[in-house]
């Protein structure tokens, strides 16, 4: 039964349990398409309930009007029309999300300025995960609006498009025109599919239960919950620690939603690409959560005209856009400004590569300039972090302050000592995100390639780590709460 405290997450053995069970069943099923899809939707479904409770609702609300909208959109030829009809599907999908997610907000902002203050936030249950299907969901619509994409036919496929469960709550957002051709297509499951998507689910599992939620519990809480109990020197690492733990988080579930719809026979795009190595903020909203940023290109960037009227048309339109990707992420005003300090980022390195002439940014920049360039656009993320991470504005700027002003670099030989443990952690992360592609891609192969004894020693050895390592309790995924 459902229970709020107890997610079925994929880091659980609950999860591990169930699915074993459920790809038994899916194997089953293989040559009786329909009947899988259905299975799956029904899984997808339960998978979501003990997220979000009786809120599953909203998915089959999402879901059954957007496809009645682009039935209609497919045969309608008028233009009006078809705007009111998409117009249509922005109102249902940005309204549930609004209502659930911004209405406190706005409730909030609205009794400050036209009345007295003292607002009383209404008891809103938040679903996990209703940012990431309304968004897939919308990208439906307005692809069949531009004729991108037909329509579906058949409801049942639409219905596994939105709920499969492995992106579902947390991405990666993955487009129709991406996935609803892979949906009726005979099941194959290729060896290096089934190896690689073995890699990505031990990958993904180390990254998040054992780097990330060690460092988290063990070092980056405690100093952003009290930033000055701690000098500059803790704090400075208490930000690189969240830097780490916040990819390992995210790029772990985004890895372990790959390597199990690989297993699945699916395949899902790249959602990050070390994005750490990027050598500008431009470059990094290519490597990080690859598959928001680029809807929000293509939906909302261009949707405001794109660079197509012009260099101070184009700065507003990015400004914009990152400014709601800040509040898609959480209806703060931290957020919003997170948002709004990587739009005027990308902004000046837009403005410097017009006036340097440069065509290419970071990308093809010589080793001596790239090196300090990827130092320069590492510490300007971890700065933006400082103001993602905090509780508040207030505690954003103590740990700016005692970064800038309590230094004390003597006690950077206690700290490594008293936090061996979360340090070699941090260590790991880091050389593994800095590894050459290559290397890691040898690695990957490897394992691909492997007995399958051995890939089932790698596994057992993998859950010996995280059992041995991991908290008490199973922690939820960072990006859950957006």
């Amino acid at each position: 039964m459902y229970n709020e405290n107890s997610p079925l997450l994929f880091n659980s053995g609950l999860f591990l349990f169930l699915f074993a069970a459920f790809a038994g069943i899916y194997a089953l099923l293989k040559n009786k398409t329909s009947a899988r899809l259905f299975f799956v939707i029904c899984f997808s479904y339960y998978f979501y309930y003990k997220s979000s409770g009786f809120y599953f609702f909203l998915l089959a609300v999402v879901s059954l009007s957007d496809f009645i909208i682009g039935s209609f959109l497919g045969n309608v030829k008028r233009q009006t029309f078809r705007k009111m009809l998409v117009a249509l599907s922005l109102i249902i999908n940005l309204g549930l999300l609004c209502y659930f997610k911004y209405t406190n907000f706005l409730g909030e902002i609205f009794s400050n300025v036209f009345h007295d203050g003292k607002f009383q936030p209404y008891n809103i249950f938040l679903p996990v995960g209703i940012s990431f299907f309304t968004f897939q969901s919308l990208s439906y619509t307005i692809d069949i609006y531009r004729q991108q994409i037909k329509p579906l036919i058949n409801p049942l496929d639409y219905f596994f498009y939105v709920s499969f469960f492995p992106q579902l709550v947390a991405g990666p957002i993955v487009r129709a025109k991406d996935f609803i051709p892979q949906i009726r297509k005979p099941l194959y499951v290729s060896r290096e599919m089934f190896g690689h998507g073995l890699y990505l689910i031990m990958s993904g599992l180390f990254k998040k239960a054992v780097i990330s939620d060690y460092i988290s519990i063990n070092f980056v809480d405690r100093i952003f919950d009290n930033p000055t109990l701690y000098s500059g020197v803790e704090n400075l690492f208490g930000v690189y620690g969240y830097a780490l733990q916040i990819y390992c988080d995210f790029s772990g579930y985004s890895d372990m939603a790959i390597g199990i719809a690989l297993l699945l026979g699916f395949t899902f795009p790249l959602n990050f690409n070390s994005p750490y190595k990027s050598a500008s903020i431009t470059e990094f909203w290519k490597r990080w959560h690859i598959s928001l940023s680029s809807w929000l290109k293509d939906y909302v960037y261009i949707s405001f005209g794109g660079n197509r009227k012009g260099k101070i048309r184009q700065y507003i339109n990015l400004m914009l856009t990152m400014l709601i990707g800040g509040l898609w992420h959480g209806a703060m005003l931290k957020f919003i400004l997170w948002g709004g300090i990587h739009g005027l980022g990308l902004v000046v390195h837009k403005i410097w590569m017009f006036i340097t002439r440069q065509q290419k940014g970071g990308k093809n920049l010589p080793l001596w300039r790239r090196i300090p360039a990827i130092f320069i656009t590492f510490h300007f993320v971890c700065i933006c972090w400082v103001f993602f991470r905090a509780d508040n504005m207030d505690k954003a700027f103590m740990v700016l302050s005692q970064i800038v002003t309590s230094f004390n670099a003597q006690v950077f030989v206690q700290m490594i000592t008293g936090y061996w443990g979360v340090f070699v952690l941090m260590l790991i992360g880091y050389i593994t995100h800095f590894m050459p592609i290559q290397l890691v891609a040898k690695v990957s192969r490897t394992i691909q390639l492997s007995p399958l004894f051995i890939q089932a020693l790698l596994i057992v050895l993998i859950t010996y780590i995280v059992i041995q390592i991991k908290t008490a309790d199973v922690q939820p995924f960072i990006y859950f709460q957006f």
